[in-house]
């Protein structure tokens, strides 16, 4: 018990950031190019504010809370890597990580969403983080558990050790060797996935909840959730007696288990000071609600969700039904477009709460062949991949690559410039037949070369009214 006590002990966040300290700015940038091309100035800006958080937890306890988060608006248009750096960003330091668009809120008054739910989501995706860390941890001692009462059902202790409700006869010596034999069997079958077939009959918590609706218009997801724990809790368990085969049946018991190993309150707690500490919230679309104000019509509300917003990036406490939660230093980072309007059109007292502003270039063909050869995930190694599934095996020539970098670039220029997720419209349109007569298809080898590129999209890029509607 001393050992689990141990596992389930409560990780602070410090010693996660401690973890973080080989994670140089350098280092940070160079994991990013492993998946995202170019970008440089973003890549650093936001290594830096990375390292900061890291810098900050070595100051002393007095000075450590004086220090804010940098954060940072990127501007660039869609598709060259603002939400991909973000959220690569998060992956790299285990930190909780949510997206919001910044269009679905509205003023406090109106109906929708307000600001204060992107905090209660994010200390949700903390909360579903630090539970399945802890059950990885208690995991081989759920496995255990779970197989003990398994094996129970599988082969009950015999009639003979119980006769009444107060009266138990032991069993003889020779009995016990030979029930625990057996027992010992079942095991190594339970094991070896002998007995995955049978079935068991297993007794199932089920929680009743109530059906309600909640209608107002403000903060309804939160007082939804909370009227229904409220009277979840008051309404009694019920259980319900399920057969399953036993292969489940392991899967529903070690839930079980690993549910009665983790203390749910050190979970919580741990939640709530990963989400303070370094939770990320990147908002997209910041420049759909930086309009200056025309005092009439649909966008009244645009300059009242930005002084909504003010309050929760300079630092101020929510509250969530996990508890209190601080935003003084959780790290946000805005993107936009930023075509009609600039960053200056926001409300002075928001752009002042993001110092850093990074420009994101516009990507060309030969950004475009980079990213269908160089990143980890590359479209062309998806693509060869997934036909792979199928036995299918295409090989792409260099100059096809060049063909399809070089039509992604024309058409970004010649309509709407989507970035690189031109490649994704192309490439659909370029293997589509073989696609779709993948699992047919005799001929299982393929060479795609700018001949063949040319051949399957050269009319609809002629047609510029057709391209429109296909690419």
């Amino acid at each position: 018990m001393e050992v689990l006590a141990k596992k389930l002990e409560e990780k602070p966040v410090e010693k996660i950031l401690d973890k973080d300290a080989q994670l140089t700015p350098k280092r940070i940038v160079s994991e990013l190019d492993k998946y995202i091309i170019g970008q440089k100035s973003a890549k650093r800006s936001v290594a830096i504010a990375l390292r900061n958080r890291w810098r900050r937890q070595q100051l002393s306890p007095e000075l450590k809370e004086e220090v804010a988060p940098k954060n940072i608006i990127m501007i660039g248009p869609t598709g060259v890597g603002k939400t991909e750096i973000a959220r690569r960003l998060a992956r790299l330091t285990n930190s909780p990580f949510i997206k919001v668009e910044a269009s679905k809120y509205t003023e406090v008054g109106y109906v929708g969403r307000d600001v204060e739910s992107m905090v209660r989501d994010l200390t949700e995706v903390s909360k579903n983080m630090v539970r399945e860390e802890r059950t990885s941890e208690v995991s081989e001692m759920a496995k255990v558990n779970a197989e003990e009462r398994l094996l129970d059902l599988l082969l009950p202790p015999p009639p003979s050790v119980k006769r009444g409700a107060d009266e138990k006869v032991e069993m003889d010596e020779l009995g016990q060797k030979q029930y625990q034999e057996t027992r010992e069997k079942f095991r190594k079958y339970l094991r070896e996935g002998k007995l995955d077939e049978r079935s068991v009959e297993l007794e199932i918590e089920q929680r009743l909840l109530p059906m309600i609706e909640v209608v107002s218009n403000t903060g309804i997801e939160d007082l939804d959730i909370n009227i229904k724990d409220m009277l979840g809790s008051m309404m009694p368990q019920k259980k319900k007696r399920r057969k399953v085969k036993v292969s489940e049946a392991l899967v529903i018991l070690t839930q079980e288990e690993a549910q009665k190993l983790i203390d749910m309150d050190k979970v919580m707690k741990d939640a709530i000071n990963r989400v303070e500490q370094s939770g990320i919230i990147f908002i997209d679309e910041i420049d759909k609600v930086a309009g200056r104000e025309s005092g009439h019509g649909p966008d009244v509300s645009r300059e009242g969700v930005q002084r909504d917003l003010l309050p929760i990036v300079e630092g101020s406490t929510v509250s969530t039904k996990y508890g209190a939660v601080r935003t003084d230093h959780i790290l946000f980072i805005a993107a936009g477009a930023f075509h009609v309007s600039k960053p200056s059109d926001l409300i002075p007292e928001l752009q002042g709460r993001f110092p850093i502003r990074v420009e994101l270039d516009s990507l060309g063909k030969e950004e475009f062949i980079r990213i269908l050869t160089e990143p980890q995930n590359a479209l062309i190694k998806q693509y060869v991949e997934l036909l792979k599934t199928e036995g299918v095996e295409i090989n792409f020539v260099e100059d096809a690559i060049a063909e399809i970098s070089s039509i992604a670039a024309l058409v970004n220029n010649r309509m709407e410039n989507i970035g690189a997720r031109r490649l994704h419209t192309i490439m659909e349109r370029l293997l589509d037949d073989i696609s779709f007569s993948a699992p047919d298809q005799k001929e299982k080898k393929f060479t795609i070369d700018a001949k063949y590129v040319r051949e399957r999209l050269q009319d609809v890029i002629k047609d510029e009214d057709l391209s429109r509607y296909i690419l």
